[in-house]
């Protein structure tokens, strides 16, 4: 099938482009068999043969007519041109793992390390010497910078890489002992817990589930009791983005009791996480009870940062500010929930992308509820093109529900939000 198509006839600078990027990422396979035909100079016809596909359909797909949906079509399609996983949200493929250097996806531009440190890294990769202190923390200094890369990038770029990363963890193990062997195993938990963070941004619930499932397992295995009360608490979000206000209390009270012994911080973002449930289901005095000593307790882990695992970076006042924000939201306090929600995204660091486009939607729909048709749409207007490139489905989604609400209330402005949202795609 793919004879027709070799890795070569996609050059680089075509997958290297944003728009094609961008499309990948949508799955908008039609817009990406015009860019490819267009930088690629590459046919329809020939696109058809090598993708096993319809020449008829491959033109209707161009025109914008009808798309590719199913994980197997995908994945064919992207087999069959040689585009990375990670570009359209799956695992890399076996031809990518066979055809890169082992330790090429670890590598970040920002992470230099010495000849010394890199070599041994590579050797161990490659099964040649055991594992050792050195290059566990560099493997942990590595997903400390993929965590705080996600933040502006977003997940899907990072989804390949990570997968790849925690299979290079998982190998180590069998190469170390003692000590060793539980740290590989909790350094393992990380990862699995940062993917299923992933997946839940990219609303892939049931993996989530999956991943925290397993961060948990290995979590108790290595003794992390942060990290076994942190799934739980993570496992909450999922209730909470599906709307389930009573389990996402229920879970995250379930992180407080079931791993003692948890930094000051893990408890602050479980009675959160408890707090955010009970605002979601309209339960007010229980919410602000707890965002209140949630506040408490990661005011005090901030007096020993060196005590909190390295997840919890992101903690702290005006990440508190937003959460308040979002429970007055939930609970129909519209214009407090606008005041608490503008005042923590002017605080938002410029490289919280994915955050600063969540929460700008967020206080888009707060604005629309209070009735401020023209913030309203100015707000959303100014985060639709990072809710495209970087918060789908959920700032996107978000910006729908903004939409519709000024719709339904007759607002004028609802049409170029609507407008916006379709030139976005």
């Amino acid at each position: 099938m793919s004879s027709y198509l070799s890795p070569a006839a996609l050059p680089p600078h075509v997958l290297q482009r944003s728009d094609v990027r961008r499309a990948l990422e949508r799955h908008d396979f039609g817009a990406v068999f015009k860019l490819i035909r267009q930088w690629g100079g590459i046919s329809f016809s020939k696109i058809a043969a090598a993708c096993d596909i319809k020449p008829e359909r491959v033109g209707k797909l161009a025109r914008g007519e009808g798309s590719i949906t199913t994980y197997e079509k995908i994945t064919q399609i992207a087999d069959a041109l040689r585009i990375p996983g990670g570009l359209v949200g799956l695992s890399p493929p076996p031809w990518e793992t066979d055809e890169a250097a082992p330790v090429a996806s670890l590598a970040l531009p920002s992470l230099a390390p010495d000849h010394d440190l890199l070599d041994r890294l590579t050797k161990t990769v490659r099964g040649a010497t055991r594992a050792d202190s050195a290059t566990l923390d560099w493997l942990d200094r590595l997903l400390a910078e993929h965590r705080k890369a996600e933040d502006d990038i977003g997940s899907r770029p990072l989804v390949g890489i990570m997968r790849q990363q925690l299979a290079t963890v998982v190998g180590l193990h069998d190469a170390a002992s003692g000590e060793l062997a539980t740290r590989v195993v909790r350094l393992a938990s990380e990862h699995a817990q940062f993917l299923a963070w992933m997946a839940q941004d990219q609303g892939n619930s049931s993996a989530a589930l999956t991943w925290y499932d397993r961060s948990h397992d290995w979590a108790l295995e290595a003794a992390d009791a942060d990290m076994a009360a942190t799934t739980l608490s993570m496992k909450a979000h999922v209730a909470w983005s599906t709307g389930d206000g009573r389990r996402c209390a229920r879970l995250a009270q379930a992180a407080r009791w079931a791993a003692p012994g948890t930094s000051r911080g893990v408890q602050g973002m479980a009675a959160q996480m408890e707090a955010r449930g009970y605002a979601l289901s309209g339960e007010a005095d229980a919410a602000h009870r707890l965002l209140d000593e949630a506040q408490n307790l990661i005011a005090r882990a901030a007096e020993r940062p060196e005590d909190e695992p390295p997840w919890m970076y992101f903690y702290g006042e005006n990440w508190f500010t937003l959460q308040r924000g979002m429970a007055a939201m939930h609970l129909r306090r519209w214009d407090t929930a606008a005041d608490l929600l503008r005042t923590g995204i002017g605080a938002l660091p410029a490289s919280y992308r994915r955050d600063r486009s969540w929460y700008s939607a967020c206080l888009a729909h707060a604005l629309a509820g209070a009735g401020h048709a023209d913030a309203a749409a100015h707000t959303a207007l100014g985060c639709t093109a990072d809710a495209s490139d970087v918060g789908r489905p959920h700032a996107w989604n978000e910006l729908h529900t903004t939409a519709a609400l000024l719709l339904r209330r007759g607002a004028p402005q609802a049409r170029g939000l609507i407008d916006a949202l379709a030139d976005c795609g």
